[in-house]
């Protein structure tokens, strides 16, 4: 239970990241809400704070029928529970339609696709896919053939294999496999007001932008790649990236190789709908991505981002304010966020 004025701070604030995490007992009217409840706020000599719902109930207190507290844990429980089914159907090689998901929760299909979607940032089979193809890196690691690896993922067959293995890995599955081997990446680094930046781009897009490093962090990075010093369709690419560190700005437009967990890359979605010059807190992002218990693993997969800047996991603060961490420095995320909201006019 966290404490009685990070409680009444989050109620205040109406902030959804603290949905699920405790209710809003109201003593005066007998009801329990959620922190993010839109109903006028209650005196907080009227208040207490209760661990869920049943705590509340316990009390004799009953649920809000503006906000329904309670749904928050049925809904997480059917979300989980539908992701343990897909995870054993994709296993077995097949896949469970929305229908057959929705059932296992008793909610109606669209109304199941809006909570799966609210709890994972993704559609039930977009998670699916997503899973599917995990699976896929995974087992090229460590399978003898391709043709194995084909099958131990999940696909029916080769050509939905070497489809998927293009659309997310970037490259060939057998050249996955082997760590990169022989893909080119072409890098350079240059000089920047926040200090030297180093970025590498391979045919797909920008696969590393990072600052203070050198071509050795980059060969440790990708060992088995062709490192090479860009040519005229590379600098054309460092010309937009350089300006994204300069001018703020929406640079979405600049393409990326990036690859990670459906997880972490449901984060860097979230971390790119951040307009520059604001901030959220790791808390907001874990709601923004249906995570809302998530905070650390969001955390965590915000330093797992490899291009700075372009990800913009300088826009995310602790909840009390502070910086928190930076992979760069705090001095260099600091002065990140004070270029943007000078071009914002702050």
């Amino acid at each position: 239970m966290i404490a009685d004025e990070e409680a009444w701070s989050a109620v205040q604030a109406r902030d959804r990241a603290f949905d699920g995490r405790f209710v809003t007992g109201v003593l005066s009217t007998g009801i329990y809400c959620r922190p993010s409840c839109a109903a006028k706020h209650p005196a907080r000599a009227n208040v207490r704070f209760f661990a869920d719902g049943r705590a509340a109930q316990a009390a004799g207190l009953r649920a809000c029928l503006r906000c329904l507290p309670d749904d928050v844990a049925r809904d997480e429980q059917a979300v989980l529970g539908a992701i343990a089914a897909i995870k054993a159907v994709g296993k077995a090689g097949g896949g469970a339609t929305l229908a057959q998901l929705a059932g296992l929760s008793g909610y109606s299909p669209s109304h199941f696709q809006r909570v799966f979607v609210k709890h994972t940032g993704l559609s039930p089979a977009a998670y699916a896919r997503a899973l599917q193809q995990e699976r896929m890196a995974d087992v090229l690691t460590g399978a003898g053939r391709v043709t194995d690896a084909v099958y131990d993922a999940g696909f029916s067959g080769p050509s939905r294999f070497y489809s998927a293995a293009q659309e997310r890995l970037g490259m060939m599955p057998s050249v996955w496999r082997d760590g990169g081997r022989d893909v080119a990446i072409a890098w350079a680094v240059v000089p920047t007001t926040l200090g030297p930046m180093l970025v590498a781009a391979t045919q797909r897009g920008v696969c590393r932008l990072s600052f203070n490093e050198e071509e050795t962090a980059l060969r440790l990075r990708f060992p088995h790649a062709d490192l090479q010093q860009g040519g005229a369709d590379f600098q054309a690419l460092l010309v937009q990236v350089v300006a994204a560190v300069e001018t703020p700005g929406d640079h979405s437009h600049i393409p990326l190789d990036v690859k990670g967990t459906a997880f972490q890359e449901a984060v860097w979605r979230a971390l790119r709908k951040i307009p520059p010059g604001e901030t959220r807190s790791y808390a907001q992002i874990a709601v923004d991505v249906g995570k809302p218990g998530a905070v650390r693993a969001t955390g965590s997969a915000n330093g797992a981002n490899n291009v700075a800047v372009l990800i913009p996991c300088h826009r995310v603060i602790r909840s009390d304010g502070s910086l928190g961490g930076y992979a760069y420095g705090l001095e260099i995320k600091q002065r990140l966020l004070e270029k943007e909201r000078a071009a914002n006019g702050e």
